[in-house]
C-alpha cells in the first residue's frame, strides 16, 4: 500500500471515528437499531441482486462465459476496492484475477475489465446527471448546483479522455516500446498491442456496449432504494427524488475521493454535508454511511475469505509440485542401469 494512501486512509478512519463521537455514538447507534435485522437484511438483498445485474453487465462483454464466473468477478471487484487498504485499481485487478482463474485468458479478462469499469463510469456521469436535474427541479437556487454542473462536465471530459485512449493509446505503447528496442520493450508491445486488440473486440460489440451501460446507469439509479429504505425504516423518510440527488452527488464525490481507500472519512463527511441541505441530521447521515459500511463486510468478506482459500490452495499445489519434481527427478538419475 502506498503511502499516501495509507495516510489518507488513516486520516479517513480518524474523521469518521471523531465525527461519530462529536454527533452522538448513541444516536448513531439508536438510528441503526431501530432499522432491525430485517431491514439491515433487505439492504443487503437490495445490493445482493444488484451487484448480480452487474455482473450479468459484465458477463455482456465476454460471450460464451458462464454468468457466475462474471458475477464472482464482479462480487470481488466491489470486495477489493471497499474492504482492502488498496484504491479501487486493486479491486479492478482482483476481479480480472478470478476470471483468469475460471480459464478467461488474461488479455480478455482485462479487457473486459477495463471496458466494463469505464462504461460503468459513464451510467455514473448519466446518474448524475439526473442527480443534478432533480436538484435543479426542487432546488432551483442552490448553491451547489453550478459546483456540480462544472464537475459533471469535467467528468464527461475525463470519460471521453479515457475512451480515447483505450482505441488509440495502445497503439502508441506499442510504437514507443518498439523503437526502444528489444527484450523487455518488445515483451511491452506485445502485451499492449494484445490488450489494445481485445479491446478493441469488445467495444466493436455495439449491442453488448450499450446494454452494458444502460445497465450500470439503471442500478445506479436503482441503488438510492438502499438509502431510500433505510431512512424509511429509520423514522427520517425523505422523498426518492430527493433521495437521488444526496446519493448521485455522494457517489460523484467518492469518485473524485479515489486515492482514499474505500473513500474511509469522505463518505461519512459527504452524507453529512449533503443531508444537511435536505433536513437530514448528522446522526442519520452518518448511520446511514455504517449501514452501508456494515452492509459491504456482510456481503463482501466471505467472498473475500473464499478468494483468498482458493489463491492459498492453488499457491500450496504449486510450492508441492516444485518439491516432488526434483525429487522424481534425482531416482531417475540414481537408479542404476539395466
Amino acid at each position: 500500500m502506498k503511502p499516501v494512501a495509507l495516510a489518507a486512509a488513516g486520516l479517513g478512519i480518524v474523521a469518521t471515528v471523531a465525527l461519530v463521537g462529536y454527533f452522538g455514538a448513541g444516536s448513531v447507534v439508536h438510528a441503526l437499531v431501530t432499522v432491525g435485522l430485517l431491514g439491515f437484511a433487505a439492504v443487503c438483498l437490495i445490493h445482493l441482486g444488484l451487484i448480480g445485474v452487474m455482473g450479468i453487465a459484465l458477463r455482456l462483454l465476454l460471450p460464451g462465459t458462464s454468468c457466475r464466473v462474471a458475477i464472482w468477478a464482479r462480487l470481488l471487484r466491489d470486495a477489493g476496492s471497499d474492504l482492502l487498504p488498496l484504491s479501487q485499481v486493486g479491486g479492478y485487478v482482483i476481479g480480472a484475477r478470478a476470471m483468469t482463474l475460471a480459464g478467461i485468458p488474461t488479455r480478455l479478462a482485462a479487457a473486459s475489465t477495463i471496458a466494463d469499469v469505464t462504461l460503468e463510469f459513464v451510467g455514473q456521469i448519466g446518474y448524475t446527471a439526473i442527480g443534478l436535474v432533480w436538484l435543479v427541479r426542487i432546488r432551483p437556487h442552490s448553491d451547489v448546483t453550478v459546483p456540480v454542473a462544472a464537475a459533471l462536465i469535467i467528468g464527461a471530459a475525463a470519460a471521453i479522455a479515457f475512451l480515447a485512449m483505450q482505441h488509440r493509446g495502445f497503439d502508441y505503447v506499442a510504437r514507443i516500446a518498439g523503437i526502444l528496442g528489444r527484450g523487455w520493450a518488445e515483451r511491452t508491445a506485445a502485451g499492449a498491442t494484445a490488450l489494445g486488440d481485445a479491446l478493441a473486440a469488445t467495444y466493436r460489440r455495439r449491442t453488448a456496449v450499450g446494454a452494458n451501460c444502460a445497465i450500470h446507469l439503471a442500478c445506479w439509479v436503482a441503488s438510492t432504494a438502499e438509502a431510500w429504505l433505510f431512512l424509511r425504516l429509520a423514522g427520517a423518510p425523505l422523498p426518492f427524488g430527493v433521495v437521488l440527488v444526496i446519493e448521485s452527488l455522494l457517489y460523484a464525490t467518492r469518485s473524485a475521493a479515489f486515492f482514499v481507500p474505500a473513500a474511509v472519512g469522505v463518505q461519512e463527511g459527504a452524507y453529512i454535508v449533503l443531508g444537511a441541505a435536505f433536513g437530514l441530521g448528522p446522526n442519520m447521515a452518518l448511520a446511514l454511511s455504517l449501514l452501508k459500511r456494515a452492509r459491504d463486510l456482510v456481503i463482501e468478506l466471505p467472498a473475500l475469505g473464499a478468494w483468498q482459500i482458493i489463491e492459498g490452495g492453488r499457491l500450496w499445489r504449486r510450492t508441492g509440485d516444485r518439491k516432488a519434481t526434483p525429487a522424481k527427478a534425482t531416482r531417475i538419475v540414481a537408479a542404476p542401469p539395466e
